[in-house]
């Protein structure tokens, strides 16, 4: 099968492309023809708007040159769901089934609260679509409101499996944060969360890894007086990420709203004790007191006790670690997650 894909820059930063990165080199490039067309990167207004062009461009390339089976387009909500409109109207112009495959996070501002002239353009969009693909059963339910259920798919994330050993040098006080920095992933909670840790742990140690609002974060943490015990490496990846992954021995991520996160399958699959929060699909890769600890949003007491059990008692992190990355292996691997999206396809060829 034939098969053009619309993804961002290898290197920008987020869970689409740590999505798609992975596709790259894989045993799916063996099964498949698949050519990538990239239509977005970080930099400068400027900079976004040519690689926008030059996506068209090239795509209009792929439809006489190479025409495809199917057009797999990855896309997000806000500026990334308008920077997708020419793809998806090209693919239907040129008769070849489009899926659409949606990793946005925060779908009350994008469609709920939005205009009903808004809504109708969102409308008109998506039922261009042949098949849209969501992360969880939470996002096909919201999803549904636009467009009919049965052409809803739930393709959930994935994750690579590490080898063993996958723990070299953890350090049992470490706690990690992976993500953009903000409040959206409950980043303004974690100092006040850390303070509470610090108190039964003083020598707990926090890592928080990303990039968007560092200086209010920092400020955040500052107010508590604990900023010289944070390090903040800013946006990481590849053999760093790995490297943070395997040595960190508590992974917190107290987000208010997500779709299947990238940064808590990565964590599942290092094994590491993990305290996250009741929203999006992570309910279907963490049951609370089984495979790490499940709060909800806000819940800054329970979360930095959450933690603190995990510092305090290894056994019980090494156990529900395991029953993790467990998990991830049986269901969350990147094989699972192509095999759905294969379905997918051949639903959208029908």
């Amino acid at each position: 099968m034939k098969i053009c894909m619309i993804v961002p820059n290898p290197a920008v930063k987020g869970g689409i492309a740590s999505v798609v990165n992975g596709y790259l080199g894989s045993d799916m490039e063996k099964l498949h023809q698949i050519s990538y067309v990239e239509s977005y990167c970080d930099g400068s207004k400027w900079q976004k708007l040519f690689k926008a062009i030059g996506g068209y461009f090239s795509f209009v390339g792929q439809l006489f040159r190479n025409r495809p089976d199917v057009v797999h387009v990855h896309s997000s909500f806000g500026p990334s769901f308008y920077r997708k409109i020419p793809f998806i109207y090209l693919g239907r112009w040129a008769g070849i089934p489009v899926v659409n495959h949606i990793h946005g996070a925060e779908f009350d501002a994008f469609y709920e609260k939005a205009s009903m002239r808004k809504k109708r353009r969102i409308a008109k969009v998506y039922g261009k679509c042949s098949r849209l693909v969501v992360l969880s059963a939470e996002w096909k339910k919201a999803i549904s409101q636009i467009v009919p259920a049965e052409k809803i798919d739930i393709v959930e994330n994935y994750c690579k499996i590490p080898k063993e050993p996958y723990d070299i040098g953890r350090k049992p006080m470490q706690i990690l944060f992976l993500g953009e920095l903000g409040e959206r992933k409950g980043c303004y909670d974690i100092p006040v969360i850390f303070e509470k840790i610090k108190q039964s742990c003083p020598q707990a140690h926090l890592v928080m890894a990303g990039d968007g609002q560092m200086t209010q974060v920092k400020e955040a943490f500052r107010k508590k007086n604990l900023l010289e015990e944070i390090k903040f490496p800013g946006w990481v990846r590849g053999a760093e990420k790995e490297k943070l992954l395997q040595e960190s021995a508590v992974f917190l991520f107290p987000t208010y709203n997500e779709g299947m996160p990238m940064a808590v399958l990565e964590a599942m699959g290092y094994g590491m004790g993990i305290v996250t929060t009741q929203v999006g699909g992570i309910p279907k890769l963490i049951a609370h007191k089984a495979n790490g600890y499940l709060e909800k949003a806000g819940d800054t007491e329970a979360i930095a006790q959450d933690v603190i059990s995990l510092l305090q008692d290894e056994n019980l992190r090494k156990q529900m670690g395991q029953q993790a990355r467990n998990l991830a292996e049986q269901k969350y691997s990147l094989e699972a997650h192509w095999h759905k999206l294969e379905q997918t396809y051949r639903k959208a060829c029908m």
